[in-house]
């Protein structure tokens, strides 16, 4: 490899990162870390604005889209250089219980960013890149009017790539264009809120009853002039109608412990977390039904230890069956209505019932995000292994990334006030209709004039419609470690073609790679092990090159 110093123009390794979000931002911190003085030169391309943070965190998105982390729980390490952590920035200790809004957290990630650039040279070039091809042992990036390169190592970082619509949204989407029917996602907000200017008065579908529908539900509402007071909703005259959200379970997320002493509840001991990380490491090895089995067992004696301790019933053969619905369907095992399951969370969150053997099982799971990516990622596992373990801890986020207690109790507020209405939510038949969409459960039937989509695409490789994708997809330098999963590749990011071999410098991060990593969504990977082990790969093959 070439050598160039990041600063001074000398030669050395080049490297090209696509993407300049969260995920970008801690692999070259990363990097940094390791050898503040090593001769990189870096080119970061992106197109979109506020690098750092990312469409997610965009500074410019409305304060009503929350973060489901209270600002205690956020650690996303220091800066190489001087800055404030994001806690010190936004209030500190006074303001520990405070959930703050994503736009907060993307203007601290974008200053980090710049910070960065500032201190090493490195520019961000506002190009979109749509090709990356091999050519005498470097990459060469092609944003359809231009080339870029060389590059020894290329970092894929970009998120969540554009994705081809699921079946029943693609026919959403003619439908909606058929008629002049609004069809929204509920990102950007402020096409959102746009669009909902037109909807006074008009019933409204939310497809989805996870974190993004309770940031639409917000903007339906605050955002279009209403207040929450005195434990009721006052409205501003300009929300829909009715807001109708549904989903395939009908059940919002439960919330967040309601304060740092509630949270305490659940904490797990040292042993219980080294045994948990050790169970996940041996299930890896297995097969998907006894890799599930191990990770329940390991959960097993916690959960009941935490029930005992907060008046809960700890019954051990009720938690295995719990365990064994959850393995099988996750959320099966709830059949109350929306609203009295709502609230029952609520009661949990604030320490005014005792928890559930679900409740006490999320916040655990919570709790052990990390260890469960210590045990996950560095280790292989076979496909169907991989796709059972990513799936149970999937269906365990309706616990485990539940939003702030004061969401969930603004949306019970709504649902009594009768402008959230969930009576439809649990898996309706939808039909088409000249003047929007009808829901059908059982006996109930409700008309909708809008839709919004509040559905997070999987990261599934083969509904991409990115061109970058595609290409590296087509040409057998990305393939899926299953099917409906994300791309194979190794502890240190660098991917897997579809023959075996490994991709010489071509490293991919994040969601993208979900089945060979675990756990991708949170904020704090970004910043965790994975953009260590990234770092520690590019720093290894330069030293071997170089001798």
């Amino acid at each position: 490899m070439e050598r160039q110093d990041m600063t001074t123009g000398t030669e050395t390794c080049r490297i090209a990162v696509i993407g300049a979000g969260p995920r970008a931002l801690g692999a070259l911190e990363a990097l940094i870390r390791r050898d503040r003085d090593a001769a990189f030169r870096i080119e970061i391309f992106d197109p979109r604005p506020w690098p750092g943070a990312g469409p997610n965190f965009s500074p410019d998105q409305s304060g009503l889209c929350k973060l489901n982390l209270p600002l205690r729980s956020i650690d996303l390490g220091r800066a190489p250089w001087d800055g404030p952590d994001f806690a010190e920035g936004t209030g500190g200790p006074a303001a520990a219980e405070r959930f703050p809004a994503r736009a907060e957290l993307g203007g601290y990630l974008a200053a980090r960013l710049a910070r960065l650039m500032a201190r090493t040279g490195i520019a961000v070039t506002p190009r979109r890149i749509t090709g990356i091809r091999r050519r005498d042992e470097a990459w060469f990036l092609e944003d359809g009017a231009l080339r870029h390169g060389p590059y020894d190592e290329v970092l894929l970082a970009q998120g969540q790539p554009a994705t081809m619509p699921d079946k029943q949204l693609e026919t959403w989407r003619d439908h909606a264009e058929r008629h002049g029917l609004d069809l929204v996602a509920a990102y950007p907000d402020h096409r959102l809120l746009r669009q909902a200017q037109n909807w006074a008065g008009k019933p409204v579908g939310v497809r989805g009853l996870g974190l993004s529908t309770l940031d639409v539900v917000r903007l339906l509402t605050l955002g279009l002039g209403g207040r929450f007071a005195d434990g009721r909703y006052h409205r501003s005259g300009r929300e829909p109608a009715r807001i109708l959200p549904f989903s395939l379970d009908g059940h919002a997320p439960a919330p967040k412990p309601a304060d740092a002493t509630q949270d305490a509840r659940f904490e797990p001991t040292e042993t219980e977390t080294r045994a948990f990380r050790a169970a996940v490491a041996q299930a890896m090895a297995e097969g998907p039904d006894q890799a599930l089995a191990i990770i329940c067992d390991a959960i097993h004696g916690p959960v009941l230890r935490i029930l005992s301790d907060t008046g809960g019933a700890a019954d051990a053969g009720a938690l295995n069956a719990w365990l064994s619905a959850e393995r099988e369907k996750p959320g099966s095992q709830e059949d109350r209505p929306a609203a009295t399951a709502l609230r029952a969370a609520i009661d949990e969150a604030h320490g005014r019932a005792p928890p559930s053997a679900g409740y006490v099982t999320g916040q655990l799971m919570r709790k052990w995000q990390n260890a469960l990516r210590q045990g996950f990622n560095p280790n292989p596992a076979a496909p169907a292994t991989a796709a059972a373990i990513v799936g149970f801890d999937d269906g365990l986020k309706r616990f485990s990334y539940g939003p702030p207690v004061a969401s969930a109790q603004e949306l019970l507020i709504l649902i009594q006030d009768g402008l959230v209405d969930p009576r439809a939510a649990h898996d309706p038949d939808i039909v088409m209709t000249g003047t929007g969409w009808r829901l059908v459960e059982h006996d109930t039937t409700a008309e909708v004039a809008a839709m919004v989509d509040a559905v997070l695409p999987p990261p599934d490789l083969g509904r991409l419609d990115d061109p970058l994708m595609r290409g590296l997809i087509d040409s057998g330098r990305v393939t899926a470690i299953e099917k409906g999963l994300g791309a194979r590749i190794r502890p240190d990011g660098r991917l897997i073609g579809r023959d075996g071999s490994v991709q010489p410098g071509l490293c991919l991060l994040g969601r993208l790679a979900m089945g060979s990593v675990i756990a991708a969504d949170s904020i704090h990977d970004c910043f965790g092990a994975a953009a260590d082990r990234w770092a520690q790969g590019v720093a290894a093959r330069v030293r071997d090159h170089t001798g």
